[in-house]
This record gives structure tokens, C-alpha cells and sequence, in this order.
């Protein structure tokens, strides 16, 4: 085990699911990873969720904290007005292979989220909130021990990766002749300068100093690819990179030769501690 200095230079909240993220200076800690990351989700008829996998315009779906509501802004849409402390019916939704508690946002939010993303299709589509008395664990085959909640996220509370990983992806895709790509196309929470590219790999902890005491991340699982980093965030345009670029080098035995970018983490310890840009960082190497 060998420890590297680092610091943590990018946090990223993703309010809605599969929709655009909001780049923040902090961000408290929380059971399921960061507050209100994933906690909004749009459904379809059956509660079942809706991913930029088939419905790349969700990445046009911009949120925005302020105060006490979350704005949704789209193109050629109305601004929606979601508060913070106010929900409407219990319902049940799927979050993957999740049946979960959440609330329904109610009418006005359905019919926002069904013009914008499906305005000729005819789909009913609906927007929930995650319920925080439902228990949501990821697999304990990755996360032994530990318990770690989440809210709508894929599987684990918090997504770690590093610039120098996201710089040297964009030398490879200019040496293609292909356009850099930038860190959204990730949807990570945490990015951390300081570490070589794709040290994350690698890393068993993240210790990160905050004013309150330490908050403690474990590394476990490698984060699969799947079609969404291909989605152009700007434009929900559909193509082949930085997709065909990563198959080149970045298959994982571990995940069966899947195509990684990024290591899903947990919460050892600092819980309602508040993680701030800048903050220094040690990382602990396990080999």
C-alpha cells in the first residue's frame, strides 16, 4: 500500500436521473452519497425509469438549486418550479432490478416531463422523488461489510474519477482526430487533480480533510460503460465516441471485460460532513 497526496477539484450533483448535472463548490455528505444527487427520477406508465440509454434528450434537462426548489429548464419549455419539502402520492417505481418507495411530483411536473420528452409519442410520463425512508442497499458483493444507501443512482452512492484520466482519454480521442470530450459525459460526483490517469483503478481509500473531520470513501467496483458517455450533453446528439475510443484500452477483467471509466465508491465514515473544492485528499494505493 503506498498513499498519494491529491485534491479534490470538481463536484458534480446530478438531481434528476439521466439528467443534466450541476457543477457545485460543496456539497454535504450524506447516507445514499451526496444530497439530493439522483433524487428525482422520471418514470414512465408502469414506474419504470427512464435513462439517456433510450431517451437522450433527458441530457437537455437542466436543474437548478435555489433556495427552496429545484428548477427544471429545457429547450423551448417553461421553467418548472419543484420545491424541496412538498410531494404529492406514494407510488411504487423500478429502478433497474429495484421496485422502490418514492413520491409522485404531481400533474404539472408529469405534464412537463411528457411535452418535453415526448411530445409526439404520446407517452405519460411522470417525475418521482425518491422516498428516504426506503432502504435502498448496494450489492454487498462489492461493498462487503458496509451498508451503503442509495438514493436513484445506478448502484452505489458516489462515482469517483480524476482529471488526468479525462486528459489523457482526450489526447487518445486527438489522436483520432476526434473532438475532446468533458467530465459531464461521466456523471461523476467526485473529481479529484493530483493522481496519475487512471490511478482510481487502483485506489482502496479516499481520505478527504473537511473542516468537520475526515469523510472516508472506499473504492469498490470499477463503473461499466454503457452508451451514455456517447451522448453529446450540449446537444443530445447520438454518436460512436468517446464509446470507441475506451473499448480500445480501458476493458476490465474484473468486470469481465467490460469497458470502465470511473470507480463507484462508499461512505466509511463522515457522514453530514461537507465536502468543498480545493480540499486536500490522500489516496491510498493498493498495490
Amino acid at each position: 500500500m503506498s498513499d498519494l497526496a491529491c485534491t479534490l477539484s470538481a463536484l458534480y450533483v446530478h438531481p434528476v436521473k439521466s439528467c443534466a448535472g450541476i457543477t457545485v463548490n460543496e456539497a454535504l455528505l450524506v447516507e445514499t452519497g451526496l444530497d439530493l444527487d439522483r433524487a428525482w427520477m422520471v418514470v414512465d406508465e408502469r414506474g419504470d425509469m427512464l435513462t439517456q440509454r433510450e431517451w437522450p434528450r433527458l441530457a437537455l434537462v437542466q436543474p437548478t438549486l435555489k433556495g427552496s426548489e429545484m428548477v427544471l429548464r429545457a429547450p423551448g419549455m417553461l421553467a418548472l418550479h419543484v420545491r424541496l419539502d412538498t410531494v404529492e402520492a406514494a407510488t411504487r417505481v423500478r429502478v433497474w432490478d429495484d421496485i422502490v418507495k418514492a413520491y409522485d411530483m404531481g400533474a404539472l411536473a408529469a405534464q412537463w416531463c411528457s411535452d418535453f420528452l415526448a411530445p409526439s409519442a404520446g407517452a405519460k410520463l411522470r417525475l418521482v422523488r425518491f422516498d428516504p425512508e426506503e432502504q435502498r442497499l448496494a450489492d454487498p458483493k462489492w461493498t462487503g461489510e458496509l451498508q451503503a444507501g442509495n438514493a436513484f443512482t445506478d448502484g452505489f452512492p458516489l462515482l469517483v474519477t480524476s482529471s488526468a484520466s479525462l486528459a489523457d482519454l482526450n489526447q487518445r480521442l486527438a489522436a483520432r482526430g476526434v473532438a475532446p470530450v468533458t467530465m459531464q459525459r461521466f456523471r461523476p460526483n467526485l473529481v479529484f487533480d493530483g493522481l496519475q490517469p487512471y490511478d482510481e483503478d487502483h485506489i482502496d481509500e479516499i481520505t478527504i480533510e473537511t473542516a468537520e473531520g475526515p469523510v472516508r470513501l472506499r473504492l469498490v467496483k470499477p463503473c461499466t460503460r454503457c452508451t451514455i458517455p456517447n451522448v453529446d450533453p450540449a446537444t443530445a446528439a447520438t454518436g460512436h465516441e468517446p464509446g470507441d475510443t475506451l473499448a480500445g484500452y480501458r476493458a476490465d477483467a474484473r468486470m469481465k471485460g467490460g469497458i470502465t471509466f470511473g470507480v463507484n465508491a462508499v461512505i466509511v465514515e463522515g457522514l453530514e460532513r461537507t465536502l468543498r473544492t480545493g480540499q486536500a485528499a490522500r489516496a491510498r494505493l493498493n498495490f
